[in-house]
């Protein structure tokens, strides 16, 4: 992925904390990237009056206010449930392209496979992107991440939404300051767009989900001490458990980091699904690994945005004692308490293995003696 992108990005009448994922990761991660945001309700603020972060990218009505900023390409910044193209952004899309932009989309709807979109980017001479298109040819999982030497570590979490792409790309920027060798492995559209690379599980046929994450893992850990893998869905999640549980069984991480979001109480869009209490969610997915390999949860990261900081840090102390891990707000706060209990666990498997490829050796000595 090029790193001279210059984004106009469309979030229109969905820009805000919890509407516009894509738009606001790359505003967060890589807001060199970020011109302006089309968002006709907004127009006139900047990401940092709507998101809290962002500096002064300006949130514009049209997509001609938008190409006076010289971006080189279009970002579609949402991702909605079931990934589909809102039909009112069509002429908008129409008139990036007519104007030279590239098309880069992590929806479901592929905008390369439209006709009207693909003979008009011909006509152009302009690039569409669908980041969630699956590679080709890929295999089904046969366990092939126990070879690595790298630690793998999931994120997973109590519901879609909350916070395990953002929680990962925190800690791996806490490892990286501590001079670990780490990478983070993208699974869905967002991730792969912040990190240049990846695969979007939620796009791949069902028996090969976890043969996408087995794959990612085998091409990050080339190199690597440390693997995050960005955790998908939820297993409570009556739309999106498959996912999440095809990547737990292809990753086959070493350990797993829970997140969560105090104030959420129920699966999203199902009020009828009550999240179960933290120790308990922890159990059922180290349950669920430990038959391929044993998986500890062994730190949690929690989301509070929408608490006051005198209410976060009460959830995080709480939620400290109820599950005896260190827990922090990544984002909010220090990432510090998850990243050392990561590196904490990387550094015991590294001696752990030391002695394991050392014991050959003494019963070798011993018997020559």
């Amino acid at each position: 992925m090029p790193r001279d992108l210059r984004f106009l990005v469309i979030a229109e009448g969905q820009f805000g904390p919890l509407t516009s994922k894509t738009a606001n990761s790359c505003i967060r991660y890589t807001p060199e990237r970020v011109v302006a945001v089309i968002d006709s309700r907004r127009a006139g603020k900047t990401s940092q009056e709507v998101l809290g972060f962002g500096g002064d990218i300006p949130v514009v009505s049209t997509v001609a206010e938008g190409l006076q900023r010289e971006p080189t390409a279009l970002l579609i910044g949402v991702a909605p449930q079931g990934g589909k193209l809102p039909q009112e952004w069509r002429a908008m899309i129409l008139a990036s392209i007519d104007a030279g932009l590239d098309v880069w989309s992590g929806l479901h709807t592929f905008i390369g496979a439209d006709p009207e979109f693909a003979a008009r980017a011909a006509k152009k001479k302009v690039e569409i992107h669908d980041l969630r298109r699956p590679p080709e040819n890929l295999p089904v999982a046969q366990g092939r991440v126990r070879t690595v030497d790298a630690t793998v570590v999931l994120t997973v979490g109590t519901d879609c939404n909350i916070g395990k792409m953002t929680s990962a790309l925190q800690i791996r920027d806490g490892l990286k300051a501590r001079n670990r060798k780490v990478r983070f492995a993208g699974t869905g559209q967002t991730g792969i767009l912040i990190e240049g690379w990846g695969i979007g599980v939620d796009a791949v046929i069902a028996d090969f989900i976890a043969g996408a994450a087995e794959t990612l893992v085998l091409d990050a850990a080339n190199g690597a001490e440390i693997v995050l893998v960005e955790g998908q869905g939820s297993i409570i999640h009556p739309g999106y458990s498959g996912v999440t549980l095809g990547l737990m069984h292809g990753s086959m991480p070493h350990a797993m980091v829970m997140c969560a979001q105090p104030s959420r109480l129920h699966i999203g869009n199902n009020p009828w699904i009550t999240i179960p209490p933290l120790p308990e969610l922890i159990s059922m997915h180290e349950m669920l690994v430990k038959h391929l390999r044993p998986a500890p949860v062994i730190a949690v990261a929690l989301n509070t945005y929408d608490l006051s900081d005198r209410a976060a840090r009460a959830a995080i102390e709480k939620t400290r004692k109820q599950t005896g891990l260190p827990t922090t707000d990544p984002v909010r706060y220090d990432p510090n308490p998850v990243v050392e209990a990561i590196d904490a666990f990387h550094r015991k498997r590294v001696r752990a293995s030391a002695r394991r490829a050392e014991a050959p050796k003494k019963r070798v000595a011993a018997k020559r003696r």
